[in-house]
């Protein structure tokens, strides 16, 4: 197994300390908590063929639609290696287990959060399943922290829940902006970033192929045409109605890249130097911090909010996500015949699944828009906030669970 770079515990305990301030905060000065996530920055009238409502910055949308959007980059950065890179960990067929565990966790999540809003009445503004693409997504670096924990360092299961977890975070991202959009969806932005990318891929990123000269590769290298390209993809994702979060997504793709895939995060990676690198190289100081502005504006509990929709959160994530994940694996290897990682047996899967319910990052991203807002979204802030208990049930498990 190969060696996990260690900015992604150093991620975690940025994102965890935002929680705790954020919490502190919320639940001693409540009044000005919320004067500070929600202070206009900039307030712009735009024509409305542009935008149809006026485009106001605060604190809490620059985090979560703008640098956010850097971390999903990041994240989608290994994922987009994992499939196209040789000895990637999702070529071929060996993308098929953790496909279909992904895909199970997800509509686990979603029947039993339409179950328990079925079953609890969660707010009388609430419509029948508001919500439920808030449990889709999982947390990569809190997921992480505990699978290392439960795990240990060099285990590849917990290569698998890396797997799994940034592909189920990119997939509630796409699902709640096509379910969800946060103003009507104008679609038609969406050609900005196409021609945008097509350009720079066209007069840049095709040169990086070998057989080209070296005056060729050295603008294929230069980062400053992918970093201008990048600023118009998340404008016309943003214009487009879509989470901001997402805007950088289609960028990766049109980055050259390494011929070889080393791992998810792998320290290895530390020592390469092509553009898509280099660029992840230069974030990661930048991602630690912005995980903590992440988590000081949209983390924060107050322990007064429990509420049925807490319950509802903890279900999909406890009960839905796990049962989905583990079912949907153990099918996948049954009837397909797909080989689980090696040292990996049920046991581990099952650990897997349970880690998998911890969900914070992009489900308090789907909160603001898949629910109606008020209590209601502050009681499944709280669900998701109890949610991150299951490492400590899956550390226990871990020890009791025979290998």
């Amino acid at each position: 197994m190969y060696r996990v770079s260690p900015f992604v515990r150093r991620f975690a305990l940025a994102l965890l300390a935002g929680i705790a301030v954020a919490t502190l905060w919320v639940n001693l000065a409540p009044g000005s908590y919320y004067d500070m996530i929600e202070w206009r920055l900039l307030e712009l009238s735009v024509p409305a063929w542009i935008a149809p409502d006026p485009l106001v910055i605060t604190p809490l949308a620059a985090v979560s639609e703008g640098l956010m959007a850097l971390f999903l980059f990041f994240i989608g950065k290994e994922l987009w290696e994992a499939l196209i890179l040789e000895r990637g960990a999702l070529r071929g067929e060996k993308a098929a287990l953790p496909l279909a565990a992904m895909l199970g966790g997800s509509l686990g999540a979603v029947a039993v959060w339409l179950i328990g809003a079925a079953i609890w009445e969660t707010a009388l503004e609430a419509s029948p399943g508001d919500g439920w693409p808030v449990p889709i997504g999982s947390d990569v670096v809190l997921a992480y922290l505990v699978g290392r924990l439960v795990f240990g360092a060099a285990h590849p299961a917990l290569h698998f829940l890396l797997l799994v977890t940034i592909g189920s975070n990119i997939l509630g991202l796409v699902v709640l902006g096509l379910a969800f959009p946060a103003t009507d969806l104008r679609l038609f932005w969406l050609l900005v970033p196409a021609l945008a990318l097509g350009l720079v891929w066209f007069f840049f990123g095709r040169l990086a192929d070998p057989r080209r000269s070296e005056r060729a590769h050295r603008r294929a290298f230069a980062l400053w045409p992918y970093v201008l390209a990048g600023l118009a993809s998340w404008g016309g994702i943003v214009l487009a109605g879509l989470p901001g979060a997402l805007g950088l997504l289609p960028l990766i793709p049109v980055i050259p890249h390494a011929d070889r895939a080393f791992g998810l995060f792998a320290e290895a990676e530390e020592f390469l130097h092509d553009p898509l690198n280099r660029l992840a190289h230069y974030l990661v100081r930048p991602v630690a911090l912005i995980l903590f502005l992440f988590g000081l504006t949209r983390g924060g509990v107050d322990f007064l909010s429990v509420a049925p929709t807490t319950m509802t959160v903890l279900a999909a994530l406890w009960i839905g996500k796990p049962l989905g994940l583990f079912g949907a694996a153990v099918l996948a290897h049954g009837l397909g015949r797909f080989t689980l990682p090696p040292r990996t047996g049920l046991r581990d899967i099952a650990l897997v699944a349970l880690i998998s319910g911890i969900g914070f990052t992009v489900p308090v991203l789907a909160i603001d828009t898949a629910l109606p807002g008020g209590g209601m979204a502050e009681a499944a802030r709280a669900g998701l906030a109890l949610s991150l208990l299951a490492g400590a049930l899956a550390y226990v498990l871990a020890r009791i669970l025979p290998r």
